[in-house]
């Protein structure tokens, strides 16, 4: 039985993708990162002799605290944390239990941006598919923080250059449409985003963001509720707040509920 403070891979698993999820913050030291350079699905870095720090940018959330091996860094960490009021626990066997789990997601540490600050990206306005699918992606799986801008398609390529900020969806983009997979699955091919649940998604996406309804049934659905929601909001902020229950939603569907069916007349058959 786990300890109190202390949290299962499986566990931890389930949370990652979904709004519940809590900060996950890796303690690891540098050399041990350097031997094995992934991290968990939205974990970010931390020096663990900044404790104070991290409570900081805590700011009272929960935490979910990672070491290598999930011992002193992260058991102290979890502790320290708890004696200042902070709800947090430790992920038992650390990044080698996780690595070792069946099916666990390791993003590689070389393709996560910066964690010192939210990432910053940029698209073309008026988002429909694609661009509220990936902002749905990053937040829930790389960066819960990152910001999102939406401009012009004439200049989204001087935009990021100016402010820093990460372009999707735009032509000439790293992460952007390549064949007939869309910029979903780009995001998910360069940070190993692998996962059937995440794949099941992607297909929907993406028969949604190239009119081609035949990849999948929900594809033409989720076509609909997108203009839905376009009609909806004028704003793209908006629109974006807006769209981020539906993917949650589609995600769980995904994972958890791919196989249900429904029939309104099944009552009255019993």
């Amino acid at each position: 039985m786990p300890a109190p403070d202390e949290i299962t891979v499986s566990c931890l698993d389930r949370l990652i993708g979904t709004p519940d999820c809590p900060e996950i913050v890796d303690l690891s030291l540098d050399e041990d990162v350097a031997a094995d350079p992934f991290l968990i699905p939205g974990a970010w870095r931390h020096d663990h002799r900044d404790l104070p720090g991290l409570a900081r940018r805590l700011d009272g959330g929960r935490a979910v605290i990672v070491c290598q091996k999930g011992r002193k860094l992260s058991q102290g960490g979890a502790a320290w944390l708890a004696s200042e009021g902070i709800e947090a626990s430790f992920l038992q066997g650390g990044n080698h239990g996780w690595r070792d789990g069946d099916g666990t997601m390791r993003i590689p540490l070389a393709e996560l941006p910066d964690p010192a600050s939210p990432t910053l990206w940029v698209t073309r306005h008026r988002p429909r598919i694609d661009r509220i699918a990936c902002p749905w992606l990053v937040r829930r799986f790389i960066d819960r923080r990152a910001r999102f801008l939406f401009v012009a398609p004439a200049e989204v390529a001087d935009v990021a250059d100016r402010f820093r900020a990460i372009p999707f969806d735009v032509d000439g983009a790293r992460y952007t449409h390549r064949g007939a997979e869309c910029t979903f699955d780009a995001l998910l091919a360069d940070f190993a985003l692998t996962s059937a649940p995440l794949a099941r998604l992607a297909t929907v996406i993406r028969g949604a963001d190239t009119d081609r309804h035949e990849l999948h049934p929900a594809a033409a659905g989720l076509l609909a509720l997108s203009v839905g929601l376009s009609r909806l909001h004028r704003g793209d902020q908006a629109q974006l707040a807006a769209g981020l229950p539906l993917y949650d939603a589609l995600y769980r569907w995904a994972r958890d509920g791919a196989n249900e069916t429904h029939d309104c007349h099944e009552r009255s058959r019993g």
